[in-house]
């Protein structure tokens, strides 16, 4: 099966049921296929072929659910971009990439225009609002085994990697997560995560899968009217990050049973501390709670069934139905209960590997448990109890989560070398009841160097949530014996 199948078929069965709410617009399943369908004719249109890639670089929107539906029934992939990433980095990922188009808004426009002047293989540029004309999908645009994404994470190296995901990927990893959650045509699901973020990606392209509603916010900067919509729009799936809990536990007019319809809320991205899972949990009495454990190259790992709850509240779970999860030692044999290790993840939703990237894919696939399989080392260290349930321990690299993302201190700290007087520089995660970890730049500057001055240059130049909620001057940093900044000393302190 291919993903654009996902909402073909719902538009078949449910074609005058609401499939998108997002702002003012509502549209019908069989509204938003025609819609897709129209942009893949004006893709075709415009010379795309099988296989190439698009971008998509919009703010959540009817548009970019349409751009992500139209670029697959075209034979396309499609690679969805924070809308407040640079010109510098976007077109590093058009370059990476080889795009053939970039779809766009016309608040970015300046942003895509001056990274697609860098980007030569990029041959057109799509501005919403979409003027083409509604059209059937084609009759074949490829099958199951092609990529049908590219989704750009931060790397060690401060160059964000594609992982490269085919149609059979994200069908595994859909199938799995909509199995376990229950979800059916009768869910309603309002996300407010961005689109560019996995996790807010799989909200559409499950709501497709089973035919559920999916309302759309840009945001949870107002939480006050998400929760509103929550009640208005009878939302029956809550997704969340554990900033966006720790900003609920600290709304005063919250009682529990204000949400009736609510079925179920799931959370990701980083572990929620016990103690939000119980006053959640107070606050939602009748709503199940789902602690989640995942990482962009297999989407989804594990989960934790909401019964276990009271019983291991700090484990993230077992493997996702149909998959495997295991703890590796240094040999690279199963870790014994209460080991820590590397965790493993095996099934058909890993991704095929990093996009024109062999070394980074060969660090992270490896050989699994038969010849003709490749397996995922996560590169995060977890333990299992006696009854095989999953805790987190910690990350074997220094990639620091915040806000939900990713984060590559490599990346951060390239920027603050940018500035004139910066002699060295340290990027590090600090734990934050808010944000999970917040970013604290670490710096020896020459005399006249402001933390002002540090803080307004990064927010030139950097997504919002890498910008450093911090920023602490010493004369000089550590340094190992080989004369590297010593990163483990600094997290130490």
């Amino acid at each position: 099966m291919r993903v654009e199948n996902f909402l073909l078929d719902s538009a078949r069965r449910f074609p005058g049921k609401a499939a998108l709410v997002a702002g003012s617009t509502r549209l019908t399943y069989a509204q938003l296929a025609a819609r897709a369908a129209g942009l893949a004719a004006e893709l075709k249109r415009r010379g795309m072929q099988r296989g190439d890639r698009v971008v998509v670089f919009l703010q959540n929107s009817p548009e970019a659910v349409i751009s992500i539906f139209g670029t697959l029934m075209a034979g396309g992939v499609f690679s969805i971009v924070n809308p407040s990433t640079k010109a510098d980095k976007l077109a590093y990922i058009l370059n990476n990439c080889t795009a053939k188009a970039l779809i766009t808004e016309p608040r970015l426009a300046a942003v895509a225009a001056q990274a697609k002047a860098e980007a030569p293989a990029v041959a057109a540029i799509i501005t919403t609002p979409f003027d083409f004309a509604d059209a059937q999908a084609p009759r074949f645009a490829g099958i199951d085994l092609d990529v049908a994404m590219i989704v750009y994470t931060s790397g060690s190296t401060g160059f964000p990697k594609g992982v490269t995901m085919t149609h059979a990927n994200i069908v595994a990893a859909a199938t799995s997560i909509t199995t376990y959650l229950e979800n059916t045509a009768d869910d309603i699901v309002l996300s407010v995560l961005p689109l560019a973020f996995d996790y807010g990606l799989y909200q559409a392209l499950m709501c497709a899968k089973v035919g559920a509603t999916l309302i759309l916010e840009k945001s949870f900067a107002f939480p006050q009217v998400i929760l509103q919509k929550l009640k208005t729009e009878r939302a029956t799936g809550f997704p969340l990050v554990p900033t966006m809990a720790a900003l609920l536990l600290q709304m005063k007019d919250l009682v529990p049973g204000m949400f009736p319809d609510l079925r179920y809320i799931t959370n990701t991205a980083a572990a929620l501390p016990a103690a939000h899972i119980q006053r959640l949990r107070e606050l939602f009495p009748t709503t199940k709670l789902y602690s989640m454990y995942g990482l962009t190259e297999c989407k989804r790992c594990t989960y934790l069934p909401p019964a276990e709850l009271d019983r291991r509240p700090g484990s993230v779970g077992i493997a996702i139905p149909g998959t495997e999860a295991y703890v590796v030692d240094e040999a690279g044999e199963r870790a014994k209960p209460g080991e820590v290790g590397e965790l493993v993840i095996r099934g058909a939703h890993v991704m095929k590997g990093y996009w024109a990237d062999e070394a980074a894919t060969n660090r992270a696939l490896k050989q699994g448990p038969f010849p003709w399989e490749k397996v995922l080392y996560t590169g995060d260290l977890f333990r299992t109890d006696e009854d095989g349930f999953l805790y987190f321990v910690g990350r074997k690299d220094d990639i620091i989560k915040t806000r939900g993302e990713k984060v590559s201190p490599k990346e951060v700290e390239n920027v603050l070398y940018e500035i004139a007087g910066i002699r060295e520089a340290c990027v590090i995660g600090v734990p934050d009841p808010i944000l999970g970890q917040a970013l604290k730049a670490i710096v020896a500057a020459d005399e006249g160097v402001t933390e002002a001055d540090i803080i307004r240059h990064c927010r030139s130049r950097l997504e919002d949530f890498m910008v450093p909620a911090m920023v602490e001057f010493r004369g000089q940093l550590p340094k190992s014996e080989n004369g590297k900044i010593a990163r483990k000393e600094l997290i130490a302190a």
